[in-house]
C-alpha cells in the first residue's frame, strides 16, 4: 500500500469563470499561485518518496511551488492529465447546454459511458488513472507520494478507494490546492 497525497492544482482564470478546462492548458492565476504557496507551507518537511505531476502547466506549476519545501524531485506524467473534454474545452456551461443539449443530458444520465464530442468518457479515463496509480504504488511500496493533478483524477481515485459508485464521480471533485491523502493498493 502506498499513501498518495493527492492535490488538485491551484486556481486558474478558467476555474474562476467556470469554463471547462479538460486538457486545455491555461496557467495558474495569482490566486492559484498563492494557494500553492500556502499548501507548500502546510506540506513543508513532509516526508515524500516522490512527487508526480500532470504535464499540464497549472498542475506542474503547482507542483513546482510545493516542491520547494520537499526533498523529492518532480516526475511528470501525462497520464495524470484531466479528462479530455474534446470540443467542450474552453466552453462555459450555458454554451455547452445551448449547443449540445441532448448530449449533455445523456451524459448526466450516464456519466460513465457518454463522452463529449472528441473527448474521453469516464470509463476510459478511469482505466488511465488506475494504471498510473498502480504504477506509482508499485514504484513506491509503503511510501508516501505527492501527486499534483486535476479534480476528476482525484475524484476517480477517491471513488475507487471508498467504494463510491463511479456514476457519482463528478460530485467528488475537490477544491483547488486541497490535499487529500488516500491509501492506494495494487
Amino acid at each position: 500500500m502506498t499513501r498518495l497525497i493527492l492535490v488538485r492544482h491551484g486556481q486558474t482564470d478558467w476555474n474562476q469563470e467556470r469554463r471547462y478546462q479538460g486538457q486545455a492548458d491555461p496557467p495558474l492565476n495569482d490566486q492559484g499561485r498563492q494557494q500553492a504557496r500556502e499548501l507548500a507551507a502546510r506540506l513543508a518537511g513532509e516526508r515524500v518518496s516522490a512527487i508526480y505531476s500532470s504535464d499540464l502547466r497549472r498542475a506542474l506549476e503547482t507542483a513546482q511551488i510545493i516542491a520547494h519545501g520537499l526533498t523529492a524531485l518532480i516526475q511528470v506524467d501525462p497520464r495524470l492529465r484531466e479528462i479530455s473534454l474534446g470540443k467542450w474545452e474552453g466552453m462555459l456551461y450555458p454554451d455547452i447546454l445551448a449547443q449540445y443539449e441532448t448530449l449533455w443530458w445523456s451524459r448526466e444520465r450516464d456519466p460513465v459511458n457518454v463522452r463529449p464530442p472528441g473527448g474521453e468518457n469516464v470509463a476510459e479515463f478511469t482505466l488511465r488513472v488506475h494504471e498510473i496509480a498502480d504504477e506509482i504504488s508499485a514504484h513506491h511500496p509503503g511510501g508516501q507520494v505527492l501527486v499534483v493533478t486535476h479534480g476528476l483524477v482525484i475524484a476517480v481515485l477517491k471513488c475507487a478507494i471508498q467504494g463510491i459508485p463511479m456514476e457519482q464521480v463528478f460530485q467528488h471533485i475537490p477544491d483547488n490546492a486541497f490535499p487529500l491523502p488516500l491509501d492506494w493498493r495494487l
